[in-house]
């Protein structure tokens, strides 16, 4: 993608765009005509995008969201133009909004459910190719007293340089006649294709940062040597490249994980890179064999998914999936959908989860929970201690 050297672009358009993305290395849109792909579930996409493909213009795209569930219907937009105007971060502040704010769970319950979690694990662990990790997640309702704007929560979320803000314009489920968009800051990268070569960076592994530099320094430090947070990232890594070695001529990661972050959380990250066999292949296929990985579902990933499905009280949807983009040569980028909401009008649904290995304490998974709210809620102009608990009792 493009540097940043254009012109910011005007609200307006932003709050109409079917898809956006702004990361560190640039930012990417949809423009000029542009029509709906054929929703359908992962099984039918490859030929929902060669059909697609046989259409796009050399300067087109199609870009969208992926559902957490592998069954469920994607929302895949086709444009016929891009643009890579960035969001503009000099958006005047919005009026002050009177919030509600329900948790759901909440974060007594999510703590029980971990706890649920950890003793079939411990049940299962002589069963053959036992449970190793699920990802349990809660959420926020949240409800003003007038419409939430969109256009300013985003750019304000793209101010963290190290994330890659997105905005997905989604069908909506209701009679409601306002607009339903997924927003979110994603730190986590799915899959990257540029020709043959592919990038996966993913995240596995997180400590709220502090304030204080020292204690911010020390969060880092104790998150490097958890044994637990280290088991849990490898499971990640094992996954990704058990699934991209039969497509890659080369692949490769560090023997270790790296100290990643964003402005409010520490991660452990590997980039994988490889080389594709057969280059062609458009980056929204690799990514979805990928999705959802072990950093969002679990390991095994099927077992993992009809878990969660029993002990998550909210369906998901779009959270945990992916969000991304691939242009007419059929290369783009993906990012694992996270540290989003989902918006209308004046409500949103904020979605966070935390990744549950033998060894977990269920208090402090709920604690993390509630520390991956914190990007969101400010750019919502909630403070974060104010409007939810971050702990159990």
């Amino acid at each position: 993608m493009n540097t940043l050297r254009h012109r910011a672009a005007p609200a307006a358009a932003l709050q109409s765009a079917p898809f956006l993305f702004q990361g560190p290395t640039g930012a990417i849109g949809a423009s000029g005509p542009l029509q709906p792909l054929p929703r359908g579930p992962i099984a039918t996409l490859p030929d929902r995008i060669a059909k697609a493909m046989q259409h796009i213009p050399p300067s087109g795209i199609i870009g969208g969201a992926l559902p957490f569930e592998r069954d469920g219907d994607d929302c895949l937009w086709l444009a016929e133009q891009t643009h890579h105007t960035p969001l503009d971060p000099r958006l005047p502040p919005e009026a002050t909004l009177t919030w509600s704010v329900t948790p759901e769970p909440s974060a007594e319950d999510y703590a029980a459910s971990v706890a649920q979690a950890l003793t079939l694990m411990e049940r299962h662990a002589s069963l053959p190719d036992p449970l190793r990790k699920i990802v349990l997640a809660r959420t926020l309702a949240l409800s003003a007293d007038r419409a939430i704007p969109v256009a300013s929560v985003l750019a304000r979320l793209a101010q963290d340089a190290s994330v890659t803000a997105f905005q997905v314009a989604l069908p909506d489920t209701t009679d409601n006649a306002q607009p339903r968009t997924l927003i979110g800051a994603s730190p986590e990268l799915l899959l990257r294709k540029t020709g043959a070569e592919i990038l996966s960076h993913p995240l596995a592994g997180s400590a709220k940062r502090r304030a204080d530099p020292e204690q911010d320094r020390a969060a880092a430090q104790a998150l490097a040597a958890s044994a637990k947070d280290l088991r849990e990232h490898a499971i990640v890594v094992e996954f990704i490249l058990d699934i991209l070695t039969p497509h890659c001529r080369t692949l490769t990661a560090p023997s270790g994980p790296e100290i990643t972050s964003s402005d409010t959380m520490w991660h452990l990250g590997t980039p994988i890179k490889g080389t594709l066999k057969d280059p062609d292949t458009p980056s929204v296929l690799i990514a979805s064999l990928l999705h959802p990985t072990p950093a969002v579902c679990g390991a095994p990933r099927d077992r993992a998914a009809q878990l969660i499905r029993q002990l998550e009280p909210v369906a998901r949807d779009f959270y945990a999936g992916s969000v991304g983009w691939t242009d007419a040569t059929g290369d783009g980028a993906w990012y694992v959908t996270i540290r989003c909401a989902e918006i209308q009008g004046h409500r949103a649904r904020l979605y966070a989860g935390a990744g549950i290995v033998p060894g977990s304490v269920p208090a402090l998974e709920a604690a993390e929970t509630g520390a991956k709210f914190g990007a969101l809620l400010r750019a919502l102009g909630l403070a974060h201690d104010m409007a939810i608990p971050t702990e159990t009792n």
